[in-house]
């Protein structure tokens, strides 16, 4: 099989096709031929050798997938040969073929196709768990997403809504807030011309947000304590921001809030199983009508020009997923 790979960790030139054997499935496990690949800021990590795969993990680039099963493991009853999935990956798939455990794939949803459907695994099941079982999100809820139109932030702007959510968001334009709007967002505030802070605490009569989704890190949770209503939850997805923040923690214990950290990639796989049928049950089901859940795709690529899909994923221009295909 053909996949994307690198001989040595680097920029976006060092991502090439590839030849190796296709993957075969163990127990409990699937093959799927795909048909498309998201690509994320987690792939551009390992690329540069600083997200090295956990034990047992491919080594492979590609979090997430949509395309069709081609091969059953043993054990495997839930699915069939020629089923159309999309599907969370413990890597691989940059590759024609991929294996992953059959507890971690998903119907392809009715009226997506494969390359909408690369945008909703790792999205979906990042934006679910922590909006829902880390967070506690409930109907009425007023939500700031950091990031609101990356692809982990526009699936949040639709789960969040889906949920009965009030929706905040930031991003770094003018044309990335529109589009938030246009998704559903109900504010979108441009970080470069708007302090977020004092946007935030104005949207809301100064109480706050109750739940802050922060795909920035670093120096932005001091300033999320400050939006934050009382009672109200941070979670913190990301570093890119940087890797330390000094907190006041009179603020923190003032306001009973609590800081929340949570990463999905070393999660076990019955724990992903679980968000999975989660997912079918209270968010698959309003897919099909794409609303307010909508697949936002920004650009593909075929895999032979990975590079270029890396080096716009690396210039923050995209607006949702950005998608490789097997051509």
């Amino acid at each position: 099989m053909k996949y994307v790979g690198f001989d040595a960790p680097g920029d976006p030139s060092v991502l090439r096709l590839l030849d190796a054997p296709a993957p075969l499935p163990q127990a409990g496990e699937l093959q799927i031929a795909v048909e498309a690949a998201g690509v994320s800021r987690a792939d551009a990590l390992g690329r540069r050798g600083l997200y090295p795969a956990p034990p047992g993990h491919s080594a492979i680039l590609g979090l997430e997938v949509a395309g069709t099963v081609s091969l059953l493991g043993a054990g495997v009853d839930e699915w069939r040969v020629g089923d159309r999935v999309c599907a969370l990956c413990n890597g691989g798939g940059y590759a024609e073929r991929v294996v992953v455990p059959a507890g971690s794939a998903l119907p392809l949803p009715e009226n997506w196709s494969a390359i909408e459907g690369a945008t909703l695994p790792e999205n979906a099941f990042t934006a679910y768990d922590n909006l829902v079982n880390r967070a506690g999100l409930e109907p009425g809820d007023t939500l700031l997403i950091h990031g609101g139109t990356s692809g982990l932030g526009t699936m949040a702007i639709g789960i969040a809504r889906a949920l009965g959510a009030r929706v905040f968001i930031t991003a770094g334009s003018d044309r990335k807030c529109a589009k938030a709007i246009q998704l559903g967002a109900h504010r979108a505030i441009n970080y470069r011309t708007m302090d977020f802070v004092a946007s935030t605490l104005a949207y809301t009569n100064g109480r706050g947000v109750d739940i802050i989704l922060d795909l920035v890190g670093g120096e932005y949770v001091a300033r999320d304590l400050t939006a934050l209503a009382s009672e109200g939850r941070i979670v913190v997805l990301s570093t890119m921001g940087g890797s330390e923040a000094l907190l006041d923690l009179t603020a923190l214990l003032r306001k009973r809030a609590r800081v929340i950290g949570s990463s999905l990639r070393g999660r076990s796989n019955a724990e992903k199983a679980q968000i999975a049928v989660d997912l079918q049950q209270a968010i698959w089901p309003l897919l099909a009508q794409r609303r307010p859940i909508a697949p936002v795709v920004d650009s593909v690529f075929p895999f032979a020009e990975a590079q270029k899909a890396h080096e716009r994923l690396e210039s923050s221009e995209h607006i949702g997923k950005i998608v490789l295909i097997p051509v």
